[in-house]
């Protein structure tokens, strides 16, 4: 008797070569498509004109999920996370905007619908297993770094825990992306060239500060030289700013380049720097919560991603009550961020994550991010 696998399928080229990749080994292979967003909230243009008289991105997606599951000859289920999605997830978004955050959205999705929700769902249509699109790699019960490198999503996966790896399949984790795209083209399947997902998946191609003002009210406020104390502009909400940031900022006037370097959220200030020197992103320690460790192993050394495209950092970490982590970085790291997470890993494995609580340079908090 063949073992049974629920897959989510997004209507993207990964899940379906996954899903083909199941079939291929001798499962009995069924789709599951997630709604997690009601698209009626905000079913206007929202700042993209040529959404316009157009089908939902997100029934766009559905039929192309089905299309590729009737090629593939495997049945499709679809069920509605809206409101687990809204509890768990876009709440979460909201208030750590409300707190000059940066929040990613993508992490706690993966924790609390993905594989929760979903892992749910796939048991009680009797599923032994439940798979996923992800380009990551599960060996011994411990998390891997895909193949391919520059596909690899563990970061977004650090947030999940360990019990919820059991019974997991990533069946491209082996692969790279040109390799899935050529499997997807040899077998004829309706999503083989269409293009990738970027963004926040509630949000998908349309303005964020256009999307987010139906929720957070606009609260403008002084933009100041850090460095002067001058008021050299307006901003239109911390919420639409992160630090790093260099472009679209609402300053003119100015030829010198510039970048945002902090937010005060209890005065309502942005804080910009000029020139080409990033000293004021400059850090060497910050401060974790809500720590989550997928392996057993607890480093006092080991390398982090404090965001899903920068490098590995060779760190210290100091364990503090709480399930709050102390991170060194000697050398210093530009643009850690208070919202974002710090991922953790020992060579090819993820280890876990945390997300940024304080960020400090020489035992000091830079005064600019408060």
């Amino acid at each position: 008797m063949k073992e049974k696998v629920i897959i989510g399928m997004s209507g993207g080229v990964d899940s379906a070569v996954a899903a083909y990749l199941l079939q291929k080994k001798g499962y009995e292979v069924e789709g599951l498509f997630m709604r997690n967003w009601d698209s009626m909230l905000n079913n206007d243009t929202l700042g993209n004109p040529n959404l316009d008289n157009e089908i939902c991105p997100q029934e766009v997606d559905y039929n192309d999920a089905l299309k590729t599951c009737e090629i593939l000859g495997i049945k499709l289920h679809r069920i509605d996370f809206v409101k687990e999605y809204w509890d768990n997830v876009f709440s979460y978004f909201l208030k750590e905007l409300k707190l000059g955050r940066t929040p990613n959205p993508d992490l706690l999705c993966n924790k609390y619908i993905k594989f929760d929700v979903f892992k749910k769902e796939a048991e009680r249509l009797g599923a032994k297993y439940m798979a996923t699109g992800h380009y990551a790699r599960i060996k011994d019960g411990k998390l891997f770094r895909a193949i391919d490198l520059n596909k690899d999503q563990t970061y977004f996966l650090a947030q999940v825990k360990k019990e919820q790896l059991v019974d997991v399949l990533f069946p491209i984790g082996e692969l790279t992306k040109p390799e899935v795209r050529q499997i997807a083209i040899d077998i004829g399947l309706n999503v083989a060239r269409k293009k990738d997902s970027t963004g926040i998946c509630f949000i998908g191609e349309r303005n964020f500060q256009k999307f987010i003002q139906n929720y957070l009210k606009p609260n403008p406020g002084d933009i100041i030289n850090v460095e002067t104390n001058e008021v050299i502009g307006k901003h239109n909400g911390l919420m639409n700013y992160t630090i790093g940031q260099r472009r679209n900022i609402g300053i003119s006037g100015y030829e010198e380049r510039h970048y945002v370097c902090g937010k005060n959220v209890s005065r309502n200030i942005l804080y910009v720097a000029f020139g080409e020197d990033s000293k004021f992103l400059v850090s060497n320690l910050c401060y974790l919560e809500e720590v989550n460790f997928i392996s057993d192993d607890r480093p006092t050394s080991c390398t982090a991603k404090f965001r899903y495209r920068s490098e590995d950092v060779p760190v210290t970490l100091e364990y503090l009550e709480n399930n709050e982590i102390k991170v060194n970085y000697p050398d210093g790291f530009k643009a850690v961020t208070p919202g974002q997470f710090c991922v953790f890993y020992q060579g090819d494995e993820c280890l876990g994550s945390g997300i940024i609580k304080k960020v400090m340079k020489d035992d000091e908090e830079l005064w600019y991010l408060k």
